[in-house]
């Protein structure tokens, strides 16, 4: 039935509805490219390899050097390092807020459109269900209102016109819910080596 039809015939096939889900796909493809390339610059900097050459530096009470360091990582575990380190002298207690705080900087940073993608996974499958619905209407409307009552190859052709919003739905979901679960699953990952950067920088801080 579809054989030979461009985008364009099945974004008219499909209704208004089909526009909706092209756009969420659009969306979803460009907040999924994107945290893609973020995650993979902000993971360059290993957490076992930084923290040997920072505390090579704290050892040797070069704070210049490690702060330094910290800058030319520019990474979320740099950053976290970097805020105990301004607090040098401090109280550890103030040293541990500071780097805290610095984590849920960096979280936020790293969840950003995330949110986006999750919704569009969660609803973009009951966008595609909507159109379908107002598909098998119109199509039942139409036989309703035709002199001949049209027959069920009427009503057949009808759905299978209005399931392409099922399908486009699914298609579109499917990509944004898997890529949400792994992206979510690395700013995890990224938390943990963020506090355990944290907890090891501020031993190394506050050593006799």
């Amino acid at each position: 039935m579809f054989e030979g039809k461009s985008l364009l015939d099945l974004l008219q096939i499909g209704g208004f509805t089909m526009y909706i889900l092209l756009f969420c796909s659009v969306v979803s493809l460009t907040v999924i490219i994107e945290r893609l390339i973020v995650f993979r610059k902000k993971s360059r900097t290993g957490r076992v390899a930084f923290m040997e050459k920072l505390a090579d530096a704290l050892s040797r009470d070069d704070l210049d050097g490690a702060g330094a360091l910290c800058a030319g990582e520019n990474s979320p575990l740099s950053n976290v390092a970097l805020a105990g380190i301004a607090m040098q002298g401090k109280t550890g207690e103030k040293i541990g807020n500071s780097m805290d705080r610095q984590i849920s900087v960096e979280i936020q940073g790293l969840e950003r459109s995330l949110s986006v993608l999750g919704t569009i996974g969660s609803t973009v499958v009951y966008v595609g269900l909507f159109g379908t619905v107002i598909g098998i209407i119109n199509s039942f409307q139409q036989i309703a209102q035709s002199a001949g009552g049209g027959g069920m190859d009427t009503v057949i052709s009808g759905i299978a016109e209005a399931l392409i919003c099922t399908a486009t739905g699914i298609l579109v979901a499917v990509p944004a819910v898997f890529a949400y679960n792994l992206l979510t699953k690395s700013v995890e990952n990224f938390t943990t080596d963020m506090e355990l950067v944290a907890s090891e920088t501020c031993d190394l801080l506050k050593r006799d």
